[in-house]
């Protein structure tokens, strides 16, 4: 495991966020900056990593209970309140684009 600290400053997931937009970020940067920090034996790197293989990406995600994140080493509340209000806000998003093409 590496800290994200000690990555260069470029491959770093919120300075290549910064400097090259999120659409230049992997599914496991994405998430990283949503968990903000590791833990001891995990960076956010490892983490996120883990959890989009544990699920199969962003959709497994967003069809788990909370209770299915417990199994993972590292998720305390406040990153599945940070999963979860992301997720939300995906949903809204995708819901007001449905709505504005008329499509629900």
């Amino acid at each position: 495991m590496s800290k994200i600290k000690d990555l260069p400053v470029e491959e770093r997931p919120r300075e290549k966020l910064l400097e090259y937009g999120a659409d230049g970020l992997s599914d496991a940067e994405l998430l990283a900056i949503i968990l903000g920090t590791g833990i001891k034996e995990k960076s956010a790197l490892d983490l996120a990593d883990e959890i989009l293989t544990k699920f199969g990406g962003f959709k497994g995600i967003s069809d788990r209970d909370f209770d299915d994140f417990k199994e993972i080493n590292g998720l305390s509340d406040a990153k599945l309140a940070s999963i979860s209000a992301m997720l939300e806000i995906s949903s809204r998003i995708v819901r007001e684009v449905l709505k504005e093409y008329h499509i629900i």
